[in-house]
C-alpha cells in the first residue's frame, strides 16, 4: 500500500528535478532557437546557432543566453510533472485488462498527456518567448540606427541613437498582459501549443516505451540507466524535428513585439500561409535542429531521473523515522 500511496507525489517530484536539471544544461541553445524562428528573411540578424550564441554574449553578456529562464525554472517543474504522471495515469488506466498495451493506446496515452500540459505549457512559453526575443529587436533596432546615421553622411551626423528600452520582467509582463487581455493574454497561441504538443506527445511516449523496452532483458525490471537515456534522447529528437512547424508558427503567434518590416498574424492558418509565401517551405524547419538539441538531453535527463524513482527513495527516507 505505501508503495501505490507515494507513488503520484513520487511522479511530480522526479518530473520537475529532471525539468530543472534539463533546462538550466540546454536553455542557451533553446534561445537561439526562438530567435532563429523569429527572424524572417528581410532582417536576419543571425546566420545559425553558434552565430546567434556569439552575438548574444557579445551584445547581452553570458547571462543573457539565459534571459527567460526563471520563468522556465518556475513552470517547468509542474509542467514536467503532469506530462509525465498523466502519460503514465493513461497508460494504467487503458492497460487495466491486464494485456499490453497497442501502439494505439500508447498514442492515446501520449495524445492524454499533450493535452493536459498544454495548461502550463501556454503561459510559460508566451512569457518566456517575449524575453528570449528581446534581446534580438533590440540589436535590430540598434543595427538600423547605425545604418541610418551611415547613410546620411552628407551634411552634419544625425543623432539618431535610439534611448535602449527597458527590459521586461516576467512579472511585468504578466501583470500587462492580464491588465490589458485577461487571462486570455496569457494562453494566446494556446490552439498552436496544442497543435504542437499533442501529436509531439502521440510520437514520444509510444517510440520511448518501445525503445526503452529494447534495451530491457525478460528478467529485469527495469531498463539500464544508458538504455533509458539514449531511448529519451532518441524518442525526443524524432518527436522535436516532426513537429517543428507546428513549433515555427506557434513561436511567431505568441511573439507580441515585432522587428521593422516583420509580419504579423491573424492566426495559425494566416501565419502559415503568410511564412510559406514570404519564405519558403524550408521556414518551417528554422531551428529544428536547435530544437532536437534541446529536447534530446531534456527528455533524456527527465525519463532517467523518473525512471530510476530518486523521489521514490527520498520518500521512502522520509516515511522511515516513523515506521
Amino acid at each position: 500500500m505505501a508503495d501505490k500511496q507515494i507513488s503520484l507525489p513520487a511522479k511530480l517530484i522526479n518530473g520537475g528535478i529532471a525539468g530543472l536539471i534539463g533546462v538550466t544544461c540546454v536553455f542557451p541553445i533553446d534561445l537561439a532557437k526562438t530567435r532563429l524562428q523569429n527572424q524572417q528573411n528581410g532582417q536576419r540578424m543571425y546566420l545559425s546557432m553558434s552565430d546567434c550564441l556569439i552575438k548574444t554574449i557579445r551584445s547581452e553578456g553570458y547571462f543573457g543566453m539565459y534571459r527567460g529562464a526563471a520563468v522556465n525554472l518556475t513552470l517547468v517543474t509542474p509542467e514536467k510533472a503532469i506530462k509525465l504522471a498523466a502519460n503514465d495515469f493513461f497508460r494504467h488506466q487503458l492497460s487495466k485488462d491486464g494485456q499490453k498495451l497497442t501502439l494505439p493506446k500508447e498514442m492515446l496515452a501520449g495524445c492524454g498527456a499533450g493535452t493536459c500540459q498544454v495548461i502550463v505549457t501556454t503561459p510559460m512559453e508566451m512569457l518566456k518567448i517575449q524575453l528570449q526575443d528581446a534581446g534580438r529587436i533590440a540589436a535590430q533596432k540598434k543595427l538600423l540606427a547605425a545604418q541610418a546615421q551611415l547613410s546620411a553622411q552628407a551634411g552634419a551626423p544625425t543623432s539618431m541613437e535610439t534611448p535602449a528600452a527597458p527590459r521586461p520582467t516576467a512579472t511585468q509582463l504578466t501583470r500587462d498582459l492580464l491588465r490589458s487581455r485577461g487571462i486570455a493574454g496569457l494562453y494566446k497561441g494556446l490552439g498552436a501549443t496544442l497543435l504542437r504538443d499533442v501529436p509531439f506527445s502521440i510520437v514520444y511516449f509510444p517510440l520511448f516505451a518501445n525503445l526503452d523496452q529494447l534495451g530491457r532483458s525478460a528478467s529485469e525490471e527495469k531498463s539500464p540507466f544508458y538504455v533509458s537515456f539514449l531511448a529519451g534522447c532518441v524518442a525526443g529528437s524524432a518527436a522535436a524535428v516532426a513537429v517543428n512547424p507546428c513549433d515555427v508558427v506557434k513561436t511567431r503567434l505568441q511573439s507580441l513585439q515585432r522587428g521593422v518590416n516583420e509580419d504579423t498574424y491573424s492566426g495559425f492558418l494566416d501565419c502559415a500561409r503568410k511564412i510559406w509565401q514570404h519564405e519558403g517551405p524550408s521556414a518551417f524547419l528554422k531551428g529544428a535542429y536547435c530544437r532536437a538539441l534541446v529536447i534530446a538531453p531534456l527528455f533524456g535527463i527527465a525519463q532517467v531521473v523518473y525512471f530510476l524513482g530518486i523521489a521514490e527513495s527520498l520518500l521512502r527516507l522520509l516515511q522511515e523515522p516513523q515506521a
